[in-house]
């Protein structure tokens, strides 16, 4: 069963290329912290599985490592994150959550 927020922000969040990237994230809301993977991500958002995934609406903060090989360049790239969840997806073997990017900023990780 999904559920979804239907509003021209989340469409176009389904709309932009997704990137099927299978990354380690903690997500933060103002209560608690979820250990997920990403299914996929995007310019405007990320898919993530976990065990138990935030309330539809909730804010969340998320860092992602942006693998070198994945951003072309010579350095890791962390990528710091606040949005908020707008839908789930619940499958046979996960839980997952769609969460809108609405800020980000970007550092180079040293290696």
């Amino acid at each position: 069963m999904t559920t979804t927020l239907n509003s021209p922000r989340t469409d176009a969040v389904r709309a932009a290329v997704r990137f099927p990237l299978h990354l380690e994230i903690t997500v933060r809301t103002a209560e608690r912290e979820y250990n997920a993977i990403t299914e996929d991500v995007s310019s405007n958002g990320v898919l993530f599985a976990s065990e138990e995934v935030p309330e539809v609406g909730a804010r969340v903060t998320f860092k992602i490592k942006m693998p070198s090989t994945i951003m072309g360049g010579h350095e890791d790239v962390l990528l710091y994150c606040v949005g908020r969840i707008v839908r789930h997806k619940r499958t046979n073997t996960k839980n997952m959550a769609a969460a809108v990017i609405d800020e980000y900023s970007l550092k180079a990780e040293q290696a």
